[in-house]
């Protein structure tokens, strides 16, 4: 493993990734308004996004890397399809989350909360594919 993706490795794990922790109650201990906690699950969903990519990225190196030591394209092509399927999961469940709130303000920090609580399982489980 080189020096750069041990480090990122290293970041990675400094995300909260409690299967269990809510991102709206997480925010509402620094934040007071509803306006500031939407603000909070925003940054938060950003972070996981972009820790989501990394975790892609490796889990896809790694898938190459087999697919090229065995001599077979199916790794990387399997790794895209059940990312594309848990992509289609989470936004439709996610959707699912966010109607359970008939439109009420909450909405969008309920979506947004879903998202990340989501992205986080998958970044540990992609992780678990990139030794």
């Amino acid at each position: 493993m080189t020096l750069k993706r041990s480090l990122t490795v290293a970041m990675l794990g400094l995300l909260p990734l409690a299967a269990s922790a809510d991102p709206s109650l997480e925010c509402s201990v620094s934040a007071g308004s509803q306006v500031e906690i939407a603000e909070c699950v925003a940054q938060a969903a950003t972070a996981v996004d972009e820790a989501l990519g990394i975790a892609l990225r490796f889990a896809s190196d790694a898938a190459k890397d087999l697919d090229e030591i065995t001599g077979r394209e199916v790794s990387l092509p399997a790794l895209e399809s059940g990312q594309a399927a848990w992509a289609a999961y989470r936004d439709a469940h996610c959707d699912f989350v966010g109607s359970t709130y008939g439109g009420g303000s909450g909405t969008g920090i309920a979506v947004r909360s879903c998202r990340v609580e989501l992205g986080r399982a998958r970044i540990a489980e992609l992780m678990q594919y990139t030794q």
